[in-house]
């Protein structure tokens, strides 16, 4: 097992749960302490939208064909700002399918790796992970269901289980 000690975190909000949900917010936490996040603008016929998500998200339909980023301009941000790096997930199953979605929409080829964070994980620290995540919730100042907010949780969640796991 490869150990990190602070590895790139990806996030993806999305507008639903199921199989026809689609990206509509990306956020990433990197390894250099900075943050990427980016409202998507659906494709047209990207039409399935969940109440029950966009309560969780706060992220309304109008807001995203308002501010939302073109599909092929947040694709091509985050080949340029990724590219050749394995970035990690806390969500890899749905994560790792609505990058897809986006990728295949926007006809870009995705030139990074997503890998779900279990990969980078020791046993001492999947222990700690969820009373350590909840700490660092509560002690965050905003607590915001939002893709960067999301992906700073986890790798500060990462950070602070890899610590403690040396001591």
């Amino acid at each position: 097992m490869r150990q990190l000690t602070n590895p790139i975190i990806i996030d993806v909000e999305a507008s639903g749960f199921g199989g026809m949900s689609y990206p509509i917010e990306v956020g990433i936490a990197l390894d250099d302490d900075t943050k990427y996040c980016a409202l998507i603008m659906p494709a047209p016929e990207w039409d399935h939208w969940d109440e029950g998500a966009e309560k969780v998200h706060r992220i309304a339909r109008d807001v995203l064909e308002t501010y939302g980023k073109p599909i092929q301009q947040v694709a091509a941000e985050l080949n340029a700002l990724l590219e050749g790096k394995t970035l990690y997930t806390d969500g890899w199953v749905v994560d790792k399918p609505w990058l897809t979605t986006l990728f295949h929409k926007a006809q870009i080829a995705m030139k990074f790796n997503v890998s779900p964070l279990e990969m980078i994980l020791s046993e001492e620290q999947m222990a700690r992970w969820h009373p350590t995540k909840d700490k660092m919730l509560a002690e965050a100042k905003k607590h915001r269901h939002r893709a960067s907010f999301d992906a700073w949780i986890v790798q500060e969640t990462y950070k602070r289980t890899l610590a403690e796991s040396k001591d």
